[in-house]
């Protein structure tokens, strides 16, 4: 496998304002137009610029030919590639001017991918080493390396050999990762490194991370504002994993009838630590509702009183007799850490409004003390609930293979999100470009039911254009949230996009479309090539349950990349998973994007 260099450019600064992604994308649509054009002057860019989406959002086609006018005397200027750069880092930046710089520098939701305001948040940073330190303080191969100082650039460079995060992901979902995987020897070669990072990348979009924006070359040079964003994504997936009925049955206490209890199932785990906020805060007679981690908490009021519900033995009247929200911050966090809840932040933290840090202050809390029932007739009620385990396995593989699209909206819950019918919009648009009619298409919030249902039968007619199998199906089933239904069109729609990539990267093929048999035939050949005798039948074939087979292909593409002193016989159930968790792990670092569990392995 040979080394992954990515997109130069000779000014290093300008290198560092981009990442990889965005470079070859930009450095793609620059020579497709040079070789439609034969050269690009200065002139010329406004029309190119103003498709662009960080630009064409806050500037037009005239207000960016003024700018360009202003940084040269000649608009018949030839433009090259870097010359392409800086007029785009020109132009994004006066965009930004124009809509109002964040005044966070990073968000918790979803990965920082701005690519000219790169302010790192030392408070964060210093968090998110404590963090590490906590949690693979105790790792036999880590603590060698730990604790970090969060003063240093530490952490960005243990970051370089992909091993520390590939273990953060492990901790926020135990067993993504089989570290039999993982390359941990003292030195490792650039390929053993990027074979880390691909890993790292691939299970991070397994457990729900955004990471369109970040390359294995961002991570080997440790860039800060992108090593950040992945690592608040990955502690956020941690804090908030049991905020949810089947992990935390007590959950239920926070509604009062069944209707309730579906629209709690819907709601992102942020939300459903919003709801459990302010659930306390009604009993404490807290007359504001806490809408956001941010300007809602500033003044640690709603914490004052969210503390005295939680542990009113710790209660001290000063905190919220005292008028100064810095010093009530500091009481708090006393409260709290007498409480011995683990905690990451300042009291400057808490006054300034970092959304990060006190979404982790209160899933803290809410880890170590939730306050909820533990007797209730609706624990119970909860705990009973039928649970369609094909279902929700499947319903977890559609949504983790969605929000690796990079499409605007994230989804929490398959069957309830995609009901109205704009995300499945969205799909369709990234994986068949120019398929929807965007001017017939609703935005969420949609109140009008009609909306939703146009929205779907807009998905349905696409969807028969495409060829999928929808006979007998309408908008209207989609916007019921008929289980079956929607699950059957995503696996033609997830089927679809497989099928193109294979049909685009198999260029001598003239166009032809792939099948099945092809992909059995090459799956065959390729294993048969190394001279070793397993063969599968079929997708259905159950010789496939104990994982040789697909070692042996994964051997086939890369030899280096299997390790058979740890793989099983696969004789017994033990094996099997073995064997299937290495394998899932094993095509991450070859580079796959793999959404199916150890299980869907062993039973075929």
């Amino acid at each position: 496998m040979s080394s992954f260099v990515g997109v130069l450019v000779s000014d290093p600064w300008l290198q560092s304002q981009f990442t990889q992604v965005e470079l070859r994308g930009l450095k793609s649509k620059f020579v497709l137009l040079r070789n439609q054009m034969g050269k690009i002057t200065v002139g010329e860019l406004p029309p190119i610029m103003s498709k662009l989406k960080a630009i064409n959002e806050m500037l037009n086609q005239e207000e960016i030919t003024q700018i360009l006018g202003e940084s040269t005397s000649d608009m018949n200027d030839e433009v090259d590639f870097e010359a392409f750069l800086r007029a785009y880092l020109n132009l994004q930046a006066r965009a930004t001017g124009k809509q109002g710089g964040s005044k966070t520098s990073s968000t918790f939701l979803k990965a920082t991918t701005t690519t000219l305001l790169h302010t790192i948040s030392e408070s964060e940073k210093a968090s998110y080493v404590a963090h590490i330190n906590s949690y693979l303080g105790d790792d036999p191969f880590m603590k060698k390396y730990l604790p970090i100082d969060p003063t240093t650039n530490g952490l960005f460079n243990l970051v370089k050999d992909g091993v520390l995060l590939c273990k953060l992901i492990n901790v926020a979902v135990p067993g993504t990762i089989d570290e039999r995987a993982i390359n941990t020897k003292v030195i490792l070669n650039p390929w053993e490194r990027n074979e880390n990072h691909t890993l790292c990348l691939n299970s991070a979009k397994a457990i729900g991370c955004t990471v369109v924006n970040i390359g294995t070359q961002d991570l080997i040079e440790a860039r800060p504002h992108l090593v950040l964003g992945l690592i608040s994504q990955i502690i956020k997936i941690q804090l908030l994993a049991d905020l949810n009925l089947k992990k935390t049955p007590q959950l239920v206490e926070l509604v009062d009838d069944n209707k309730d209890v579906e629209e709690l199932m819907s709601l992102a785990p942020e939300k459903v630590l919003l709801r459990w906020m302010n659930f306390h805060l009604k009993k404490a007679s807290y007359k504001k509702a806490i809408t956001n981690f941010s300007s809602d908490v500033k003044d640690a009021e709603a914490y004052a009183y969210l503390l005295n519900v939680l542990a009113p033995e710790h209660c001290s009247p000063r905190t919220l007799d005292t008028k100064d929200p810095f010093e009530r911050a500091k009481l708090v966090l006393d409260h709290a850490e007498k409480m011995k809840c683990k905690r990451y932040i300042t009291p400057k933290d808490i006054v300034e409004g970092i959304p990060s840090l006190n979404l982790a202050f209160v899933a803290h809390i809410f880890h170590h003390r939730n306050g909820l029932s533990t007797e209730s007739k609706k624990i119970s009620f909860a705990e009973m609930m039928p649970e369609d385990v094909q279902a929700s396995r499947e319903e977890r593989c559609f949504r983790l293979w969605i929000n690796s699209l990079g499409i605007s909206t994230y989804v929490n819950n398959v069957f309830e999100d995609l009901r109205n019918g704009w995300i499945l919009l969205e799909v369709l648009d990234k994986i068949s470009p120019g398929s929807v009619n965007w001017k017939q298409a609703s935005k969420p919030p949609i109140k009008m039911p009609f909306r939703k249902v146009e929205n779907c039968n807009q998905v349905v007619k696409i969807g028969k254009q495409l060829k999928f199998s929808l006979v007998n199906v309408a908008g209207n089933d989609i916007v019921q949230g008929n289980k079956k239904l929607i699950l059957a069109f995503l696996w033609q729609l997830m089927r679809f996009n497989i099928l193109q990539l294979l049909k685009n990267l198999r260029f001598h093929s003239k166009g032809k479309e792939m099948t099945d048999a092809d992909i059995l035939k090459w799956a065959n050949t390729k294993v048969k090539s190394t001279g070793r005798t397993s063969k599968m039948e079929s997708f259905r074939d159950k010789t496939l349950s104990n994982g040789i087979f697909f070692l042996e292909l994964l051997s086939a593409v890369e030899p280096r990349v299997v390790n058979w002193n740890v793989v099983t016989k696969g004789e017994s159930d033990e094996e099997k998973n073995l064997n299937a968790t290495y394998i899932i792990s094993v095509a991450r670092k070859l580079g796959c994007s793999v959404f199916l569990l150890p299980e869907d392995v062993m039973e075929v």
